[in-house]
């Protein structure tokens, strides 16, 4: 996956086009990830004996990866993640747009 948790993204298709927010939790077998602020959906919570308390719960649903770009701040804009082999042998995340390693 080229995007991973932490990395700030913005989405690109969908409902929430044009919403920025980092990643929260990434799920790779399921290609999908969860962004902070992003694709809320509300859920019906049962309460329980010590920790909740019952009733409607807003929260953050999965995205599919193709509708997510990695966001950066120099370009401030969305920017298409490619690879590169370092000389060490290291495989590192490059921006297409400015070249400059992710990582």
């Amino acid at each position: 996956m080229r995007v991973k948790k932490g990395d700030t993204v913005v989405v690109i298709a969908g409902k929430d086009k044009g919403k920025k927010g980092q990643i929260l939790q990434v799920f790779p077998k399921e290609q999908r990830v969860i962004v902070e602020g992003v694709n809320m959906v509300k859920k019906h919570q049962k309460a329980t004996q010590k920790i909740q308390q019952g009733g409607i719960v807003t929260q953050e649903a999965p995205v599919h990866v193709s509708n997510v770009m990695y966001f950066e701040k120099k370009a401030n804009q969305g920017v298409r993640v490619g690879f590169k082999m370092l000389n060490s042998g290291e495989k590192v995340r490059v921006s297409k747009k400015t070249g400059e390693v992710l990582d």
